[in-house]
């Protein structure tokens, strides 16, 4: 490795020493807050190592990763969406009876893991980074042992990704014997010019299935409101966000490089996954009367929309799917935010009878989850709105009338049940009692600043997207030829 090479990786390299840094940490019995505050300047350290290697890219790192614009553009997501989360995760486990400090180790390792798939150009560092993340995923979701449906969504999910890792196995395996090669440029020398390869289509269809259920797409979503729903709030928004936001990035990066379009087959599998997702998702999330339930069967649908800008395989749908990924993500965690300020020491803020009122009780939490909701539900002014319009303009642009038509109908569905749960938070309920002062008043402040940030953040790029999308499109195009 040349010094270059060393500097395009600075990043990932501060990321995995942050994980070093807790483990010595708890070692010499560091408190929860110097682990927290620790954890957040290594996050910033990241921040100011991609600002720093920027010039260097794009680098090739032969011949398992690549560090170029992509990369760049989904990795900040990332550690965006960490940052946050940190502070969600020391709100809501200061309050908790599980010790905290091992729980930090667990998140680097899975941002760590989900950086690694951004920037995976090769099967096998695509499955190393993507077992790095399930495998921290999978003690995330049951930290808190002591309550049932945390360790039982653990398992689940324990059971249906090592199902889903045996899918993924078998369609490399297949793929690799139509092409010859791991490498993804080198897949797209090995297939055939002319005719139909069916090793490769038959591979391609076991990796959607392995890439459905990381992305809980229909019909791999049978685990996501049960995980949702019992993982620790911080946990879920980073399966919602973080996870989720690196898988679409390696799938993005492997259908750019082998020319995925080019085969009708393929591509005729993800629109029925999209279209399937969109219903699903929408359908099922009209009755639910918990909201991370709500929101999980939300983001199948969300996910769903996603495809439709993932299917043209052309600038547009790249800068279309980050867009919207980017508001998706802001928005999920302005709610999550909320639920978390919200959670008592016994349980989540999960039950829609406990935001009745909310807006008279806490303004500021009201708006905040009123304005996600609304972005959700692609609202004009807010940051979803603006993401739909450039995901209907990818579809529309290709021609791909089946699932625009699909996610407009769909969308419409959409509005009832996130104006049902807006509703409840407007409506007028006796004063609550007071909440109990917080442990650490800084960090619970700070939390509600962050959240109205985000809030104003998500207006800022629903009414002024411009520069974003201009930013979006000088990274992509920073690529190797």
């Amino acid at each position: 490795m040349n010094e270059l090479q060393f500097q395009a990786l600075l990043p990932f390299i501060v990321l995995a020493a942050a994980s070093i840094l807790v483990i010595l940490s708890i070692a010499f019995g560091r408190s929860h807050t110097f682990i927290q505050v620790a954890g957040f300047g290594m996050m910033c350290l990241v921040v100011l190592a991609m600002w720093l290697v920027r010039d260097a890219l794009p680098r090739e790192i032969a011949p398992l990763l690549v560090v170029d614009g992509l990369g760049a553009l989904f990795t900040g997501l990332i550690i965006f969406s960490v940052l946050v989360i940190g502070l969600l995760s020391f709100i809501y486990f200061e309050e908790r009876e599980e010790n905290p400090k091992e729980y930090y180790i667990l998140l680097f390792l899975a941002t760590l893991g989900s950086a690694v798939l951004t920037i995976s150009r090769h099967f096998i560092s695509l499955f190393i980074g993507l077992e790095l993340l399930s495998v921290s995923l999978y003690a995330l979701i049951a930290y808190l042992r002591t309550r049932n449906n945390a360790v039982e969504a653990g398992m689940k999910y324990l059971m249906l990704a090592a199902l889903s890792s045996a899918f993924l196995l078998f369609g490399m395996a297949l793929i690799y014997l139509e092409t010859g090669s791991m490498e993804f440029t080198g897949i797209a020398r090995g297939l055939p010019s002319s005719g139909t390869p069916i090793l490769f289509i038959m591979g391609m269809g076991f990796l959607l299935v392995a890439i459905g259920f990381k992305l809980a797409l229909a019909p791999f979503h049978l685990w996501a409101a049960d995980v949702y729903q019992g993982a620790p709030s911080p946990v879920t928004v980073f399966i919602a966000t973080v996870s989720k936001t690196g898988v679409f990035a390696v799938l993005l990066r492997f259908a750019q490089a082998v020319h995925l379009q080019q085969y009708p087959a393929a591509m005729t599998i993800v629109v029925v996954i999209s279209v399937a997702s969109m219903i699903v998702g929408n359908l099922l999330a009209l009755q639910q009367q918990n909201i991370k339930r709500l929101l999980a069967y939300s983001s199948i649908a969300h996910f769903g929309y996603l495809l439709v800008a993932f299917l043209p395989g052309d600038a547009a749908g790249a800068e279309a799917g980050f867009f919207y990924l980017l508001a998706y993500s802001i928005t999920l965690l302005s709610a999550f935010g909320v639920i978390t300020l919200l959670s008592t020491r016994q349980e989540d803020a999960g039950d829609l009878s406990g935001y009745r009122g909310l807006f008279w009780r806490d303004p500021v939490m009201g708006a905040v989850l009123a304005v996600a909701l609304l972005s959700l539900a692609g609202i004009p002014l807010t940051a979803g709105f603006l993401g739909k319009f450039l995901v209907l303009g990818a579809g529309i642009g290709r021609q791909l009338w089946v699932p625009v038509i699909v996610l407009v109908l769909t969308s419409v569905i959409g509005l009832y049940f996130y104006l049902r749960v807006i509703s409840t938070l407007f409506e007028k309920m006796p004063p609550a009692p007071a909440r109990a002062r917080p442990l650490h008043p800084f960090f619970y402040y700070a939390t509600y600043a962050v959240l109205i940030l985000l809030m104003g953040l998500s207006f800022w790029l629903g009414t002024f997207p411009r520069p974003a999308i201009r930013e979006i499109e000088a990274l992509l195009n920073i690529r190797l030829l």
